[in-house]
């Protein structure tokens, strides 16, 4: 449905965008998911026809967008990350307008305003003054905008920035039921455990780069090795440690506080063949705690950081 190939924005001597390439399927939820500076929103600027870009193209089924804009514009939706409504209109005025705009009139545009609040949950509160709502409500209403003319590609930039956790995960779960319905959506976010709740396939991007890509497994067995088991034992010696270490899969152990660390992969077999030690050698374990590797720990494998800093 839509093709990046080799895109780059440059501002001056800063790079926000820097040779980045993804393709995003019909269907799909698609994200991009990287710390807040990373070129996010500035590459679904660049796909909204809202910036040009320096150098490269996009294609939306098949035709390059920044030789004809207008078949993308007509059947696309866009959640800026900026609130983007009227606050001394009430919410219905508000849905009115941007309905209005993207060419909806008279019963039609009534009709999908009642179908939009029922869709977002504000069909109680439509006739209240934007500045009356909650950051959560505004949020809402801001998607609901986005949605009125039927897109078939939405965009979503950071919907849920500064809300409160009940409206995140009406947003999270209004994204999975529209995608059910059958929209494509591409949706930006730093928060690692949105991604992993939405997306079929995502990018990781830093800096203006894309660092990985993939579905969540291809990315996760990046650092399939990375899993951690913490294990406390009624004995924590150096006789345990090179016992654990027989282990097959497990690559390192260590001591830490009275908690023995083991670092190793394939969680499931991993995890029973610590038992079957421990049972042999006739301890006891006292906890068992297994960390297994996120899309957190693949960014902090390629960047050295954390995904927020």
């Amino acid at each position: 449905m839509l093709r990046i190939e080799n895109l780059y924005k440059e501002f001056g001597n800063i790079k926000a965008v820097n040779n980045i390439s993804f393709e995003v399927k019909r269907g799909q939820v698609f994200g991009l998911l990287g710390p807040n500076g990373a070129g996010k929103s500035t590459a679904i600027s660049m796909i909204s026809t809202l910036i040009e870009p320096t150098k490269g193209d996009i294609f939306f089924e098949g035709k390059s967008i920044l030789k004809d804009s207008k078949p993308i514009r007509q059947r696309l939706g866009v959640v800026p990350q900026d609130i983007a409504l009227y606050p001394t209109l009430t919410g219905y005025e508000n849905l009115s307008f941007w309905g209005s705009v993207n060419g909806l009139k008279g019963q039609e545009l009534k009709n999908r305003i009642l179908e939009v609040s029922d869709i977002i949950g504000l069909n109680g509160r439509l006739n209240d003054r934007v500045d009356k709502y909650s950051g959560g409500m505004k949020r809402r209403l801001n998607i609901g905008a986005a949605l009125l003319h039927k897109p078939e590609l939405l965009i979503m930039d950071e919907p849920t920035v500064g809300i409160d956790p009940q409206s995140r995960n009406h947003i999270l779960d209004t994204v999975l039921e529209l995608n059910k319905q059958g929209m494509t959506i591409i949706y930006t976010s730093h928060y690692m455990e949105e991604v992993e709740y939405l997306c079929n396939e995502l990018c990781i991007m830093d800096e203006g780069n894309i660092i990985a890509s993939g579905t969540q497994q291809e990315l996760v067995d990046l650092v399939k090795e990375k899993t951690q088991i913490n294990l406390k034992l009624d004995k924590n010696d150096e006789e345990v440690i090179n016992h654990l270490m027989e282990i097959k899969g497990v690559y390192e152990a260590k001591i830490n506080e009275n908690v023995i660390n083991l670092f190793g992969s394939s969680t499931d077999v991993l995890l029973a063949d610590i038992i079957a030690k421990v049972t042999e050698n006739g301890w006891m374990i006292e906890t068992i705690d297994v960390k297994k590797p996120n899309l957190e720990s693949v960014f902090l494998h390629l960047t050295g950081k954390a995904l927020r800093d």
